[in-house]
Parts: structure tokens; C-alpha cells; sequence
């Protein structure tokens, strides 16, 4: 769903704060006492893919997605996200279609995409393909009639007059806000967590607006969903604490942000590295932060990533799958979607011409094949290479068990000079792209291209 507080959320979340959205009491409380097992082996070298059910075939099921798979998993996909599966509420429904964040009914699947054994068999061929399988979870709100609603009032949040409203400072009316102070609500939503991993056999959740719902649901949830099976959990929105004890990725919207307004010339090479400063001293270790160029709600409301990175689109893909965190691929990012997908109507992606298709396929075994770009403590630390140019250029190292990769980035439309101080880092590399040998030397002197980036690896 569009935030309309994105902006303010992430620049929250860059200095470790989380401000409530709603007028209910935040419980912000760590469960202490017990911990989770996090993250998930099978993450450490992941990447992930956002499904777009709807849009992503003619017919707009799950099962037409499916024969996709064989084409994804060629391309190294290891995750994934499917947006809601779960029936669409009808009642003040904005749009035909609505929006899939509306949610109906929170265990049932969809008649418009399928059924649940069709969502089995996707989940299953997913698992015989070696990939993961996650949800997309809207825990904050649910549609205006949810089959909850009628018999449950006092789940919902209501004003002075007892009338169910919207969520605080949201356009979205065609959503009614759930009251976390209610214990009952509470355990049925956990038990509808729950439901997915039993019934279906997911692997974890993509969860909507995090950190609008009080952490300490969060954690008591994750400690019952790992007892079923080690999970995967990856946050939208809110704060460092989420990564704690209850989420193992959290969005990467600030960096997103930064990204766009570099490539408008808003901002330069030198933002980005205080970024990662900052995120090494707020955030735990062994979290994950979730890279895109792309996902729905950018797509859908903000502008393609042509519009919004135009020529630099390749090299922002490019620094999001070599910097610490795990890159996301949006629904038709490999086959050069340049489009805005309608979010509440059919809108379908052209999948006439895979011309990126290569190019993911050759940074997913980047990543997978080097440990310096592996995810959180298993990767390397992001150590810049100076510039005399470190306004445009941005130059890094990462290194681990005598792996290590070298990423220079001309974040430019303007061609550029420039020396760069290698130190340790000179030596013998391969590039990514064809295997070719080069010497760097201590004093590397360079003639890049507008938004020219690359990349060296041993």
C-alpha cells in the first residue's frame, strides 16, 4: 500500500526511533527472556523477488505464475515474496479490483488468483526448485467487511462515538484500523500466522506497516511461528528495535530514498557512505536490510525506475546487490518493465522481451558465489575506497574468508577522472562481467563513463 509517511518513517527509522501512527499505546517491550534462532541458514547468500499475482499474467492466477518458475529459478531467485493472496474486501473497495492490502479474509485464499491446494502446489514446486516461499501479511488493518468485523466490533479501533475507524493519519478508507490492546484479537491473529506455515508449509512473512503494530506482538508471534518451523521475516517500515528479536530484514527506504535523489543530482556519493555509518551503529548485527530499486508501491505511485533513476537505473542494481543487504527484483524488473502497474486494476506486465534478464541472472551468482556480499554478519563490512572525486565516485571494498570484491561507481551523468587511493586493496581481481584479470594499482587512475560502474572480484 502507498505510505504516505514513508518519508517520515524512514528517516525515523535511520536514527532509531519509532514514532506511533495510531492513538493506542505502543508496547515496545523486548522479550527477554527468550530468543530466536535468526535469521534462517538459507538466507545468508539469498536474494528476493516480489510477486505480483495479479499483474503478473493474463489470466492473473496462481497457477500462471507458476509456470514462471522454472524461468525465475534459472535466473538464481531464491525467495519468493508473494504479494496478499487472501480475498479482497468488497465494501468501500477503491477501485474494480480494490487493493490486495483490504484484506477479507485472513485464511482463505483468493478465489480470482485460485485455491488453496493451487497455492500448496506452489509452494511445494518452490520447494523442489530449492526456493522459499513468503507472504505478504497485513496484521495493522483490515478490509470494511472482514469476516471478523461483524461479530468482533471491540477488535477494531473506534472513536468517542464507537464508530470503527480508518488508520490514524492514513488515506486509506478502505481499511478499518485493528485495536492491539485487544488480547483476543491478538491470539487470533497469531493463530492465522500460524495457520499458513501448517497449512501450507510457507516460509515466513513479508509483514505490511511493521511498525504500526506493537512490537511485542511481534516477538511473542515469531517465538510461536519458529516453533512451528524457523521462519523468515522481513519488516516494511518502522523501527531498529523490530530487528531485535522479531524480524530478520527490515525495508531499505531511506537508502532507496537516497538513491533517487542522487540520481536527480540531489545528492551525492558522500550521503550514502554517512548512511552506512549510521546503519552500522544502530542497527543489530545480524539484520538484514532489504535493497530495491523497485518494489509495488515505487512502481505504482511514485514512477518507474527509468523516471525515477533514468540512466543510473543498472548501476543503483548494481550498488544494491554488492553493498551489506539483501536486493530485491520487482515483478517485471527482468524483463525492463518501464511502466506504472494500476495498483486497484488489471494491469498486465509484457513479458515480450527479457532484456534484464541477464543481467540479474549474472549479480544473483555475484552474490551468491562471493561471501563478501553474503547477508549480515556473514558478509563483508563496507569499507569506502577515497576519491578525489568522492562526490561522484563511490568506491568500496568488502572482504571475508579471503573473499573480497572492489565496486566502483560513477553516480554521475557527467563523465569523470579520477584517482583512487587503493592501498591494501590493490592487487590482482577478476572483473564480474567476462573473468578478465586486471591490476589495480595503490594510485588507480580512472576515465569513467556517465553512471559507469564496476566490479572486481577474488
Amino acid at each position: 500500500m502507498k505510505r504516505v509517511f514513508q518519508t517520515v518513517l524512514g528517516l525515523l527509522l535511520v536514527v532509531g526511533i519509532l514514532a506511533s501512527c495510531q492513538n493506542k499505546p505502543a508496547k515496545k517491550t523486548v522479550v527477554e527472556d527468550k530468543k530466536v534462532e535468526k535469521p534462517v541458514e538459507w538466507s545468508r547468500n539469498a536474494n528476493i523477488y516480489e510477486v505480483n499475482i495479479r499483474q503478473y499474467t493474463p489470466e492473473g492466477t496462481i497457477n500462471a505464475f507458476v509456470e514462471h518458475m522454472p524461468r525465475l529459478k534459472e535466473m538464481g531467485v531464491d525467495i519468493l515474496w508473494l504479494m496478499p493472496i487472501y480475498p479482497i474486501s468488497e465494501k468501500n473497495r477503491k477501485g474494480s479490483m480494490g487493493s490486495y492490502y483490504a484484506v477479507k479474509d485472513y485464511q482463505a485464499v483468493n478465489p480470482e488468483f485460485g485455491s488453496m491446494e493451487d497455492l500448496k502446489n506452489l509452494v511445494n514446486k518452490a520447494h523442489e526448485m530449492g526456493m522459499y516461499v513468503i507472504l505478504d501479511w497485513v496484521a495493522n488493518h483490515t478490509g470494511w467487511d472482514n469476516v471478523i468485523m461483524e461479530e468482533h466490533k471491540d477488535w477494531y479501533t473506534q472513536n468517542e462515538e464507537g464508530e470503527i475507524v480508518i488508520p490514524e493519519g492514513t488515506d486509506w478508507t478502505d481499511t478499518a484500523d485493528l485495536n492491539y490492546e485487544n488480547e483476543d484479537m491478538r491470539k487470533y491473529m497469531t493463530e492465522s500466522l500460524k495457520f499458513w506455515i501448517t497449512e501450507a508449509d510457507i516460509d515466513g512473512y513479508r509483514c505490511d506497516v511493521a511498525g504500526m503494530v506493537p512490537t511485542e506482538f511481534w516477538e511473542k508471534a515469531r517465538l510461536e511461528l519458529d516453533a512451528i518451523k524457523p521462519v523468515f521475516m522481513l519488516a516494511e517500515d518502522g523501527g531498529h528495535e523490530l530487528l531485535v528479536n522479531a524480524f530478520d530484514m527490515g525495508y531499505g527506504w531511506d537508502f532507496h530514498h537516497i538513491m533517487n535523489q542522487v540520481a536527480k543530482g540531489e545528492k551525492t556519493a558522500n550521503d550514502m557512505e554517512a548512511f552506512f555509518a549510521k546503519v552500522d551503529t544502530i542497527f543489530p548485527a545480524d539484520s538484514y536490510t532489504m535493497n530495491f530499486t523497485a518494489n509495488h508501491d515505487e512502481n505504482s505511485w511514485n514512477g518507474t525506475t527509468e523516471e525515477r533513476m533514468g540512466e543510473g537505473a543498472k548501476t543503483f542494481a548494481v550498488l544494491t546487490f554488492t553493498m551489506p543487504g539483501m536486493p530485491l527484483i520487482y515483478s517485471g524488473q527482468e524483463a525492463g518493465l518501464n511502466k506504472r502497474l494500476k495498483f486497484f486494476e488489471k494491469d498486465e506486465i509484457d513479458w515480450s522481451n527479457l532484456e534484464m534478464a541477464e543481467f540479474y541472472k549474472k549479480l544473483i551468482a555475484l552474490k551468491k558465489n562471493n561471501k563478501a556480499l553474503w547477508n549480515g554478519v556473514k558478509g563483508g563490512k563496507l569499507v569506502r575506497i577515497p576519491s578525489d572525486q568522492n562526490e561522484k565516485i563511490l568506491a568500496f571494498s568488502r572482504e571475508v574468508e579471503g573473499n573480497k570484491v572492489v565496486v566502483i561507481l560513477n553516480l554521475s551523468k557527467e563523465a569523470s577522472k579520477a584517482t583512487l587511493e587503493m592501498g591494501a586493496n590493490a592487487g590482482n581481481y577478476a572483473c564480474y562481467k567476462d573473468a578478465n584479470k586486471h591490476d589495480l594499482a595503490a594510485n588507480l587512475e580512472l576515465d569513467l563513463k556517465p553512471w559507469e560502474y564496476r566490479v572486481y572480484l577474488k
